[in-house]
């Protein structure tokens, strides 16, 4: 054991000071390039997933009969000047679609309109939902 009156010896005075791996400012750089993808990353997520152009939003729904349901739902536009196309399902207890329709939803001075609709299904109807919407409008859909 060393003497108390010998200072204890550094490492750095025995084996030398440890040498830089990179200059000063690469770390930084790295610093601004992840802050630089994450707030990229943060606006791919905002257009994919912030406010959209249209949106349909299922309201109500009543199981008429064995083989019809009949679904309310709403559609709000950004500009309602524009006719679209919703699709909205009605599903059985176990869960399957069982019946599927596409509704014309017309040019309105409101952006937001209440849509009521019936659908016809292969199993009793439990439930009834808005399966999405868009301003593609396709040219069978009976525009009336």
């Amino acid at each position: 054991m060393a003497p108390a009156t010998q200072q204890p010896t550094r490492l750095a005075d025995r084996y030398g000071a440890r040498r830089r791996r990179w200059p000063r400012w690469v770390p930084a750089l790295i610093g601004v390039g992840v802050v630089l993808a994450g707030v990229g990353v943060a606006y791919l997520g905002y257009l994919r997933f912030g406010p959209q152009d249209i949106n349909g939003q299922q309201v109500s729904y009543d199981a008429v009969n064995d083989s019809t349901m009949t679904i309310k739902f709403t559609v709000t536009r950004k500009d309602p000047s524009r006719a679209a196309d919703c699709i909205v399902v009605a599903k059985s207890k176990d869960g399957d679609e069982a019946g599927r329709r596409e509704v014309y939803i017309a040019p309105s001075s409101s952006g937001t309109v209440v849509v009521e609709t019936p659908i016809r299904t292969s199993k009793p109807p439990a439930a009834g939902d808005v399966y999405g919407c868009s301003f593609d409008v396709p040219g069978y859909l009976t525009r009336t």
